[in-house]
């Protein structure tokens, strides 16, 4: 006697079949397995298996009928989040990865290969990158990337200070650290003079309303306390922008250079006029 089929999405159980025929464990006249298009048959016959390339499995073994609704354990929740390309930590890393690994510009052609070959179409080759403050060759890509760095970063390694002016907020500043921006600009400075090996950090400074901003940050870690020398590219520079009066909606970038004794996966002080923030800039 042929038995009912199990397609997915029937609520039948085994239990039921197993009552309604009187099986109890007999399970040699009992053959269950799995299509390949998902449903499942109980029967008593192979004859009667109802489809072909049909896995056979016992009866004990059988896979629930709707395995989407069993309950996820948290080990496999967590590991799902953390594959997820959405997580703001695995944005910024592919976005550090994209950085440090873009390839150098291309050397322009000399100026004989110019007269023979047409220059391409400005839509088909990005706009070339610009020098910035300490010699770094950064394209506006390059600094649109950087910006959003810092920005994403403040969610796993907060960083910021909020000003207010007037009961009103007038100047955020955020700061952050980026290996892949790290990287290139030391590339950059070793061709110039002998390599830096302190950490190098990024700021924004975002004016909310109108407002006079100078980069006045002490850096301050155990019995190590620093102030950039405005003047050295090796210890600050600008990437966008100019210190000073400020109109609201404006957004500077630079950097800053620290001493190889401070260590980012510790707590760092860091001041800016008469205000104070504590950081772990590496978690």
């Amino acid at each position: 006697m042929k038995t009912s089929i199990l397609r997915s999405g029937s609520v039948v159980l085994v239990a039921w079949a197993t009552s309604l025929f009187g099986w109890g464990n007999a399970h040699a006249s009992v053959i269950t397995g799995v299509c390949p298009d998902g449903s499942m048959f109980i029967v008593r016959n192979l004859a009667d298996i109802p489809c072909a390339a049909a896995k056979r499995v016992a009866p004990d073994d059988m896979p629930p009928i709707k395995p989407e609704y069993l309950p996820r354990p948290y080990g496999w929740q967590r590991f799902q989040r953390e594959q997820d390309p959405n997580n703001p930590y695995n944005l910024l890393e592919d976005l550090e990865t994209r950085d440090a690994q873009r390839p150098p510009p291309r050397a322009p052609t000399s100026s004989r290969a110019a007269l023979t070959e047409p220059p391409l179409p400005s839509v088909s080759e990005p706009a070339p990158p610009r020098v910035r403050d300490g010699g770094i060759q950064l394209s506006d890509q390059e600094i649109a990337d950087l910006i959003q760095i810092v920005q994403l970063t403040q969610q796993r390694a907060p960083a910021n200070l909020e000003i207010e002016s007037n009961g009103s907020p007038s100047l955020r500043l955020q700061l952050a650290h980026s290996r892949g921006f790290e990287a290139q600009a030391k590339r950059g400075w070793a061709s110039h003079g002998p390599p830096t090996s302190g950490p190098v950090l990024l700021f924004t400074a975002e004016a909310l309303a109108p407002v006079v901003f100078h980069p006045n940050f002490t850096f301050a870690q155990g019995h190590t306390a620093f102030h950039a020398n405005s003047e050295d590219p090796k210890q600050f520079g600008m990437l966008v922008g100019r210190p000073g009066a400020l109109e609201a909606g404006t957004t500077l970038l630079g950097y800053v250079v620290l001493p190889p004794s401070i260590d980012l996966a510790q707590p760092i002080d860091v001041y800016w006029n008469d205000h104070r923030l504590a950081a772990t800039l590496r978690p």
